[in-house]
């Protein structure tokens, strides 16, 4: 049992004790509920792309801009940059907000919970 949640425990302590308190959302929740996005999305810094691109850096990024991922003509062409309000509203329905995205997830319906991981993608940058 405590082999299954020793990367859990290493994906919160890797969470910035500064961005704990981030407002609107709980980046340690947010890394909880991130896990499900590891089946297709990396977030170390110098991690490749896997079945989605590397999401280190994406918030306050031009969406369909990092190099070397094949971006859907929708993404790169919908001209958004992923402040907390776009993504909100692209984890609570990614068809919705980009219909033709290659993303196959139906989404976060839990507003709390896209708060979370949005302020856990916020602290993926370099500090």
């Amino acid at each position: 049992m405590l082999l299954r949640l020793l990367p859990t425990f290493a994906l919160i302590a890797s969470v910035p004790v500064a961005a704990q308190s981030a407002p609107g959302g709980d980046p340690v929740k947010g890394s909880r509920q991130f896990l499900q996005c590891k089946a297709c999305h990396n977030v170390a810094e110098k991690g490749p792309h896997a079945v989605g691109p590397n999401l280190w850096g994406v918030a306050g990024a031009k969406a369909g801009s990092k190099p070397g991922f094949n971006y859907s003509q929708a993404l790169t062409k919908a001209g958004i940059t992923w402040t907390p309000e776009q993504l909100d509203t692209f984890l609570a329905r990614p068809n919705g907000k980009v219909p033709g995205t290659k993303m196959v997830f139906a989404g976060i319906a839990n507003p709390q919970a896209r708060k979370d991981v949005i302020a856990y993608l916020a602290t993926l940058k370099k500090r």
